[in-house]
């Protein structure tokens, strides 16, 4: 499983020209699944996700979480996060769970990010989908269990 997370002051998702989800200050999380995982790096990475300390105290050292400052969570599911360039110059898909293992595994993250206490919204998967990303900082981390 593969997180692409980005410190925003806001983002949305939209299909279709409608918004279908959309938060103000926090993380807008890209997810990858790939095939061969489980529930427990779902349980991992919505912990890790949650409690990373990557938003600004007093003295502008990174040592708040999510929690910490109240932030959302914007969930996008993203196979192209398993995308493999290394050879020719079209990306393989091959690594990317099946759609019917990767959904329940999306829908399970972000219940499991919620049961963490964090306000989650989300994209639609299989969709495409237009993500407005207002990158914060810029803030960008890669997570992987």
């Amino acid at each position: 499983m593969r997180a692409l997370i980005q410190r925003v002051t806001k983002a949305s998702v939209s299909v279709a020209g409608q918004v279908v989800g959309a938060i103000g200050p926090g993380l807008a999380v890209l997810l990858g699944i790939r095939e061969g995982d489980s529930e427990a790096e779902a349980v991992w990475l919505a912990h890790k996700i949650a409690h990373l300390r990557i938003f600004a105290d007093e003295q502008s050292k990174f040592n708040r979480s999510l929690l910490d400052t109240g932030g959302e969570a914007l969930v996008v599911s993203q196979f192209t996060l398993y995308g493999d360039a290394r050879k020719g110059l079209r990306p393989s898909f091959s690594d990317a769970a099946r759609p019917e293992v990767a959904e329940p595994l999306i829908e399970r993250f972000v219940e499991l990010l919620r049961a963490e206490g964090v306000s989650v919204e989300t994209g639609v998967f299989q969709a495409m989908m237009l993500v407005e990303i207002h990158n914060d900082g810029p803030v960008t981390i890669i997570l992987e269990k």
